[in-house]
């Protein structure tokens, strides 16, 4: 079946915001006298929603806090950073996306986190004119790794599950793609890649390489499920 739309993450895979997530966590666990650690991070808090990293938090360094509130923290800290930055473009972000649009690609944003950071990006880096929708965790129940996000998104673009390919940074959303029936590309970066990738269909260093995998399926008439890596590197 025939490649129909491609759907981006945003952190991480769209913008380098991990590590600036990574700064504002720390800023707000300091007020509780908590210093995170950047590995620690890594294993188990990027590409995590803020309220699912505020419940794990919260129980991790007994916080005299609610989760809700330090998530609110975190938010509001999110919110400050994005009135004044928009959150910097991941290398060869632009070209990527133009290709894929150029290519009569369907485009969405998938995101587990909230809609404003996402906002911000396709107005600052004028990006808006290549992508149909976006998705964001403030549209569903249940957050990734929970599939909700991506079966949203499919239904929006009228789509079966089949005809779609998701590209994810982060083992959380892929196992969120995949849980929808999405077909998953993993580019990991620098906080992502000691995540468990074997659910991906291939792993790739840049978003470059995953966009030309899905352009030598589609040229050589390959559905996603056949075996076909002329650049991947497989799971």
């Amino acid at each position: 079946m025939p490649i129909k739309a491609i759907f981006f993450d945003h952190d991480g895979t769209l913008v380098d915001s991990e590590p600036i997530h990574y700064q504002l966590w720390r800023d707000v666990l300091a007020a509780h006298g908590v210093a995170l650690g950047e590995s620690l991070y890594r294993d188990c808090y990027a590409g995590i929603p803020t309220a699912d990293n505020a419940v794990d938090l919260v129980a991790r360094f007994a916080i005299d806090a609610s989760p809700a509130a330090l998530a609110e923290a975190k938010n509001l800290a999110t919110r400050r950073f994005l009135a004044q930055h928009a959150f910097p473009l991941m290398p060869g972000v632009r070209d990527a996306v133009a290709q894929c649009h150029g290519a009569g690609r369907r485009l969405a944003i998938v995101t587990g986190a909230g809609a404003d950071g996402v906002q911000t990006t396709l107005r600052q880096h004028s990006l808006s004119e290549f992508f149909e929708t976006v998705v964001s965790g403030d549209d569903v129940t249940n957050s990734k790794p929970a599939p909700d996000c991506y079966l949203l998104a499919v239904r929006r673009l009228g789509l079966l599950p089949s005809e779609c390919i998701a590209i994810e940074d982060t083992e959380h959303g892929v196992n969120s793609a995949v849980a929808a029936g999405v077909a998953c590309l993993a580019v990991p970066n620098e906080m992502s890649r000691n995540h468990d990738f074997s659910q991906a269909s291939a792993v790739f260093d840049d978003l470059a390489a995953a966009v030309s995998w899905i352009e030598l399926r589609a040229a050589a008439g390959r559905s996603i499920a056949e075996p076909f890596q002329p650049n991947g590197v497989a799971p």
